[in-house]
C-alpha cells in the first residue's frame, strides 16, 4: 500500500501525481490516506493529502484502477474529532468531496474513541455501506480488547465488521502486535496493513546515527531507534541486503511480507527512485533461515 501521508508534506502536488502514476503503472493499486493528513505541517489544516489524491483521480481517470483507503477520527479541530455517528456522517462527506469520488473502498477508524459506544460507530458505518458511500471498514490503532469487542458486536447486530487492522509494526516495533493483536487477526481473518513499515526511514539504513538523522523531516521519530538493539537490526539488514544483492529497505519490507498475518505493508516515497526501491521488495523472497536470523537480531 502506498502511504499518502507524504502528499502535501514532503511531496508537493506535481511530485505526488508522478508517484501515484508510477505506482499504478507498476501494477499496484492500494492507496492509504486520512482526513488529518497533513495537519502537522505549518499552514495546513488537514485534508491536503485527500485533496491531492482527488485531483489526481480526476486528471488521471484511474479511479477504477485503484482502491482508496482513508481514515476518520483524529482531531482536525476541537469540534471535529472522534467516532460519533454525527461526526462520521459529516466527515465522510468532506472526504468524498476532497477525493472527488462517490465511494471510499476502505473507511477506517483512525484510532479508538473511548467516548463513543462501539455500537454507535458501527451503526454509522453500516448506514454508509448501505448507501454505497463506503465498501468496507477497518480499524487503526485499536487494542486487542476493543477490536475483539467490535468484531463481536458486528456479528451480533449484523453490522459490517472491521475487515482490516492498521497497527504500528515493523522489524523494530514488534510489540504489542505480535503478542496481542496478531493471534486475534489470524483467528478472525482480519487483514493487517501495518504503518511505519520502515520505522520512519530508520530501516532503510540511510542514517547510521542520531546526528546523521538530525536534519531529516522525521528526525524526532528516528531518534528513538538509535540504540543498541537498533544497531543490531541495521547490521543484520545490511548483511542480508549484501547477501541478496538488495537494499536494507527491501529486506525490511520482505521480512514483513513473509509473515503470514500481514496483508500488505504501508510505505511512503517522495521520489521515483525511492518508490522503485520499495516496490522491488515484492520480488524479494527471503529464505526461512534468513527470516529467522532477522527475527533473532530484532528480538
Amino acid at each position: 500500500m502506498f502511504g499518502g501521508n507524504v502528499f502535501g508534506w514532503t511531496a508537493e502536488e506535481a511530485t505526488s501525481f508522478r508517484l501515484l502514476d508510477e505506482f499504478v503503472d507498476s501494477g499496484f493499486n492500494f492507496i492509504d490516506t486520512a482526513d488529518v493528513y497533513s495537519k502537522w505541517v505549518p499552514g495546513n489544516a488537514g485534508g491536503e493529502s485527500e485533496t491531492i489524491i482527488g485531483k489526481w483521480l480526476k486528471l488521471s481517470g484511474k479511479r477504477d484502477k485503484v482502491l482508496i483507503a482513508t481514515k476518520v477520527g483524529m482531531e482536525l479541530s476541537p469540534e471535529k474529532k472522534g467516532l460519533s455517528s454525527a461526526y462520521i456522517s459529516a466527515a465522510v462527506e468532506a472526504s468524498l468531496q476532497r477525493l472527488q469520488t462517490d465511494y471510499i473502498d476502505l473507511y477506517q477508524s483512525h484510532k479508538d474513541d473511548p467516548d463513543t459506544n462501539l455500537e454507535e460507530t458501527l451503526e454509522a458505518y453500516s448506514k454508509l455501506v448501505k448507501a454505497g458511500k463506503v465498501r468496507f471498514i477497518g480499524a487503526s490503532n485499536y487494542s486487542r480488547a476493543r477490536l475483539s469487542e467490535a468484531l463481536h458486536i458486528s456479528e451480533r447486530l449484523g453490522y459490517p465488521r472491521y475487515e482490516s487492522l492498521q497497527p504500528r509494526y515493523n522489524l523494530y516495533d514488534r510489540q504489542p502486535y505480535e503478542a496481542e493483536l496478531e493471534p486475534l487477526c489470524l483467528q478472525m481473518e482480519v487483514g493487517v496493513i501495518p504503518y511505519y513499515s520502515l520505522a520512519s526511514g530508520f530501516l532503510t539504513a540511510k542514517y547510521r546515527s542520531k546526528e546523521e538523522a538530525a536534519t531529516a523531516k522525521r528526525a524526532a521519530a528516528l531518534a528513538n531507534y538509535f540504540d543498541a538493539r537498533g544497531e543490531k537490526i541495521l547490521s543484520a539488514l545490511l548483511e542480508v541486503a549484501n547477501e541478496y544483492n538488495s537494499t536494507a529497505a527491501r529486506v525490511a519490507l520482505a521480512w514483513l511480507q513473509a509473515r503470514s498475518s500481514i496483508t500488505a505493508p504501508i510505505v511512503s516515497a517522495t521520489s521515483t527512485e525511492q518508490l522503485h526501491d520499495i516496490l522491488g521488495s515484492t520480488e524479494l523472497v527471503l529464505s526461512p533461515d534468513t527470516v529467522q536470523m532477522l527475527n533473532h537480531a530484532s528480538s
